[in-house]
């Protein structure tokens, strides 16, 4: 009996506790604001960069949206996240995606289907038959054209040439089936956006506004040119630093606005457009849910075993969570966006400057990152190595960048590959811009499975292409879905050409300066002059002495100032760009004379064995200096 009473006792004492327990308090929502303040200020100071913008949407809803710093540096106009428009470059790919994906939902575009199905005033060469190109080709990435920036932009928005000309007049080469290889790809979003205009009946612009930007309340953007006057009146600048301070860049116009020429957004804008493309909230819905799906969803990878590239976005994943980002970049101008979208959180970011030494195009990929570590933290996505395996030695040695063109652009080539090496303990090791981090030039791997590789230390994956016959044709990382890495013979390699480029300037330079004091000493001496001809070859070989040392030393002005140059290329070249490559095209006249002289002068035996042999090493040097030239396109021809 008593024990009986005691259980009643406890069982009510038990039950008493419960029912006053106080509960555990609610997590704290997260602190953007504070996060947000700490690392952007910090930025913008460090980079120099004049302003910002940022909107963060969580739980289908924007739950903040900051300015920070000035929108005009002269004026001191502050940052408004709500008026200040920016122009957003590539980011606007992912409008193009969402255009293109509605027509599709309606049936009147089909993402497997030859794009020559639907033009008119032109066609798409056929290059690789029976393999044509796709609009899912053009949104990954992966059409197989070559790449073409140079004068892709315009100063004014006046001079932009109409969509559909100047993607008839500019097809870019086809250079592999599609498919195959990413290769970042400006022309291939233009032609998607023109299969929107063409579909339609519309405007491309005018297809953005009615479809894209009104039903989203999207006010304080435009992809017109040039932009209506209430968003150009509250249109920031965008600057690169230079000694005086800041400089206003140019060139954010063009005619292929689909691909983000002349396209201008606000940050608050964009956060309706992030809730639109993650389906969360109660607001207005641009695709149906199997449309949205098909957005995000994965479309095309190098490898199965790593992120790739979906319709518009790209896939970065970052601590075991998938993200998926776009960012853009135009002249004085560079943005991020990114979602998680099993989170339901998005993050955009804007900046008006370049940045030191074109710092910005990073610092919005480090802000994102920076973000996800602080808020959606997850497990690094690592794995164990794969144990013993063979010898790696097929994968060494040099690989060029897809995204080249047949212009002065692959002279960015000479000195961006990527250089793999057998390291020690059964690792790789990588030299040259292959991580998102650019002061990470050299990276170490380690094998996790079959031509596939971890960064040592980080999480990034490297992984190879290797044919029937087991060459390696090319690598890519999750640092960049949207390109990859061709296997290059011995002879293409850019470091040889570096050296063979040292080694005859060197030459060059020295006859530059030992000829003058050569003919000075021999006056002093009163010996006879070399006949008249003889003396003819020995000046044309110095001039084309002069001219390579004039060359470098424009070359290297041109390339003192990455900012400028980025413009200079986008506006199709400057006094300057054009003065450099017309020395190296003279060049080849006077080593044409000086090689004849060459010939000459051993045929009559002209100066000594020693004068011979030294003239022949300067025509030599200036061949092999004009064909490197030539190779990447440094002359005018």
């Amino acid at each position: 009996m008593i024990k009986t009473v005691v259980r009643l006792v406890l069982a009510f004492a038990v039950a008493l506790l419960a029912a006053v327990t106080v509960p555990a308090p609610a997590a704290a929502a997260p602190d953007y604001a504070a996060f947000l303040d700490e690392v952007i200020p910090a930025q913008l100071a460090e980079h120099r960069i004049p302003g910002a913008a940022v909107v963060v949407v969580a739980g289908g809803r924007q739950v903040l949206a900051k300015g920070y710093g000035l929108a005009d540096v002269d004026a001191r106009i502050p940052v408004d996240p709500d008026r200040t428009g920016f122009f957003i470059g590539s980011t606007a790919k992912v409008w193009t995606a969402a255009a293109v994906l509605q027509l599709v939902e309606q049936g009147r575009l089909d993402l497997n289907a030859d794009v020559n199905r639907y033009l008119t005033g032109f066609t798409i060469r056929d290059r690789w038959p029976g393999r044509p190109v796709t609009l899912a080709h053009l949104l990954t990435h992966t059409s197989g054209f070559a790449d073409q920036i140079l004068g892709a932009a315009v100063r004014d928005p006046a001079d932009a040439q109409p969509l559909a000309r100047y993607l008839a007049e500019h097809q870019p080469e086809r250079v592999r089936p599609p498919g195959t290889l990413a290769s970042y790809d400006n022309y291939g979003f233009a032609l998607a956006g023109y299969l929107v205009q063409v579909v339609s009946g519309q405007p491309f612009d005018r297809y953005v506004t009615e479809h894209i930007l009104r039903p989203l309340a999207m006010s304080g953007s435009t992809a017109a040119q040039p932009q209506p006057a209430a968003i150009g009146a509250t249109l920031a600048r965008g600057y690169r630093p230079d000694d005086a301070g800041q400089a206003v860049a140019q060139g954010q116009y063009g005619p292929m606005t689909p691909a983000g020429a002349g396209v201008v957004a606000t940050a608050t804008d964009m956060g309706r457009f992030l809730l639109a493309q993650l389906g969360d909230g109660a607001g207005p819905r641009l695709l149906g849910p199997a449309a949205r799906a098909r957005a995000v969803a994965t479309r095309f990878t190098h490898d199965p075993r790593l992120p790739g590239m979906a319709l518009g976005w790209e896939e970065h994943p970052r601590g075991g969570r998938r993200i998926l980002s776009k960012d853009g970049d135009v002249p004085g101008f560079h943005s991020n966006m990114a979602i998680l979208p099993d989170r339901g959180i998005g993050i955009f970011v804007a900046y008006n400057g370049d940045g030191v030494d074109g710092s910005a195009f990073s610092a919005n990929k480090e802000l994102v990152d920076r973000f996800v570590d602080r808020f959606q933290p997850g497990t690094p996505d690592t794995a164990p190595p794969a144990g013993p395996t063979g010898s790696l030695d097929r994968y060494a040695g040099a690989y060029r960048i897809t995204r080249t063109g047949d212009d002065l652009t692959r002279a960015a080539t000479l000195v961006s590959s990527i250089s793999v090496e057998v390291g020690s303990g059964g690792t790789l090791t990588t030299t040259g811009p292959l991580s998102a981090d650019p002061a990470k030039t050299t990276q170490r791997w380690t094998p996790i499975g079959p031509d596939l590789f971890q960064e040592r230390g980080g999480e990034d994956r490297l992984g190879f292409r290797v044919d029937g016959d087991g060459r390696v044709e090319a690598l890519f990382s999750t640092a960049n879905p949207t390109v990859a890495y061709e296997r290059l013979p011995w002879w293409q390699s850019p470091l040889l050409h570096q050296i063979l480029l040292a080694a005859s300037l060197l030459v060059l330079l020295a006859a530059l300066f030992h000829w003058p004091v050569a003919g000075l000493v021999r006056r002093l001496r009163r010996r006879p002059a070399p006949s008249r001809w003889a003396s003819a070859a020995r000046l044309a070989a110095w001039l084309t002495a002069a001219l390579a040392a004039g060359f470098t030393a424009g070359f290297a002005a041109l390339f003192a100032d990455g900012n400028r140059l980025n413009e200079t290329i986008l506006l199709g070249g400057s006094p300057l760009m054009t003065t450099v490559l017309a020395l190296s095209t003279a060049a080849v006249a006077t080593t044409a004379v000086a090689a004849a002289g060459t010939v000459a002068a051993w045929r009559h035996r002209w100066w000594t064995l020693p004068g011979r042999l030294h003239h022949t090493a300067v025509t030599l040097a200036g061949a092999t200096f004009l064909t490197i030239t030539a190779t990447y396109h440094l002359t005018l021809a």
